[in-house]
């Protein structure tokens, strides 16, 4: 592929030396999981039904969620010592190549088995269909958890990586898209950027009315990707005040980049565990669908992302968002699961599904970025390298940074990148390289 073109990517030049420096975010953990559940489900006793010999579909999703095994157990263990029978329903929408198998297959890398969980997985593409919104759209959810007899829904409550608005990542989003499984989340993505603003909390509130809803549990993570959070919420708070509240907590939590401008920026990885796209547009300020504007603080001008995480499957859904990548990671690349996902979203997918430019080497990609960043002087250029956009705590930053760090955060000695007789940019470590 390269015999033609590698001469496009030759360069004599000299990249800027770095600094590892340290953020220091708000930090508040929860650090016994199953007890901070017990608790949770406690202060809305008198919510629950009896749920004796009653069997409960609890959902599992399929997003890098910390904790996810450990707080989904917890919960069984409460319903089972309150004499429930659950059971779990993958709530998925299109993810894991949109079969059913694929699903099953994605909760266990997550550690979500059977023997893990303590309860059976229950999963199929199999929906219902239990209304229609006042535009007609109808709203559909997993035969299996409309059937039982209570449902429990479990997410993370975050930022969305399409739109802001009072309900973005969270219960309702589980709600409508995951336990809408494949048609589901078509029928309503359909409907662009204003379906998932104005339509999908209002899928989650009929669904919450006409199937046997009787609460979620939400986790909300520190930037340090550690729970922060869990709460116990009533159905009447999902796509209510109380999810509202905890998606401004998450907010408050998120990390940020110290800096309001970046000229390149080089992500290690990225991928479906890292965020919805891959890298999280309200960190890196790409969002990249008609009609958004750019959400973040910071102003990148150019992006170099390396690889695929291997939790990502091949999905590249977010490749788009990057102007220069690596033929390591468009080898990496599942076409077949990247393209389902990407028009399952529809207009938020498309965009995003777009190769950027594909260079030979790590090196190569990262001095393109470099050399078409703007800067006459590249030693001069504001460059970041991070792992990837769930953990800023950690950066390099190259010289021209380091003068504009806020205080409290100190650089280390400089270095240099490191590369391997491949030209494959060492890994990101505790230590610098």
């Amino acid at each position: 592929m390269w015999s033609n073109i590698t001469h496009a990517f030759q360069w004599s030049g000299e990249l800027p030396r770095f600094y590892r420096v340290k953020q220091n975010f708000p930090r508040p953990r929860v650090t016994d999981i199953p007890a901070a559940v017990a608790q949770a489900l406690q202060s809305i006793d008198n919510h629950i039904p009896d749920l004796k010999q009653k069997r409960v579909a609890i959902s599992a999703g399929s997003r890098g969620i910390s904790e996810i095994a450990t707080i989904t157990a917890a919960l069984v263990t409460c319903l089972r010592e309150r004499g429930a029978q659950p059971f779990i329903v993958p709530a998925m929408g299109s993810h894991g190549g949109g079969t059913a198998d694929g699903q099953r297959g994605m909760l266990a890398e997550l550690g979500m088995t059977e023997l893990s969980l303590g309860a059976p997985i229950v999963s199929s593409l199999d929906t219902v269909e239990l209304g229609c919104l006042p535009n007609s759209m109808p709203v559909y959810i997993d035969r299996h958890a409309a059937e039982a007899d209570a449902i429990v829904i479990v997410n993370r409550v975050k930022p969305h990586t399409d739109f802001v608005g009072d309900y973005e990542s969270g219960l309702a989003k589980m709600a409508a898209i995951g336990l809408g499984k494949l048609r589901g989340a078509d029928t309503l993505h359909r409907y662009g950027v204003d379906g998932l603003l104005h339509l999908m909390p209002a899928a989650a509130r009929l669904i919450c009315q006409h199937a046997p809803v009787i609460f979620g549990l939400a986790s909300v993570e520190n930037a340090y990707h550690e729970v922060a959070e869990i709460a116990a919420i009533p159905p009447e708070g999902i796509a209510g005040p109380q999810e509202r509240d905890l998606l401004q907590l998450a907010y408050r939590l998120m990390p940020r980049f110290p800096f309001p401008e970046i000229d390149v920026l080089i992500v290690d990885e990225m991928g479906k565990n890292i965020s919805g796209v891959g890298m999280d547009p309200k960190i890196i300020g790409r969002v990249k669908v008609h009609g958004v504007p750019d959400l973040a603080d910071c102003s990148i001008r150019t992006i170099a992302v390396l690889r695929l995480t291997p939790e990502a499957h091949g999905n590249a859904s977010g490749i788009g968002l990057a102007d220069v990548t690596t033929q390591h990671l468009v080898n990496q690349i599942d076409f077949d699961a990247t393209y389902l996902n990407c028009i399952t979203s529809g207009i938020t997918g498309i965009q995003r599904s777009f190769l950027p430019m594909i260079a030979p080497t790590d090196r190569a990609a990262i001095e393109t970025a470099l050399r078409v960043c703007g800067r006459a002087d590249l030693q001069e250029a504001r460059v970041v390298r991070i792992k990837n956009t769930l953990l800023l705590g950690e950066m390099d930053i190259s010289s021209a940074l380091v003068q504009n760090l806020p205080s409290g955060v100190a650089p280390s000695t400089s270095f240099s990148l490191g590369f391997d007789p491949n030209d494959d940019l060492s890994p990101f470590t505790s230590t610098p390289h």
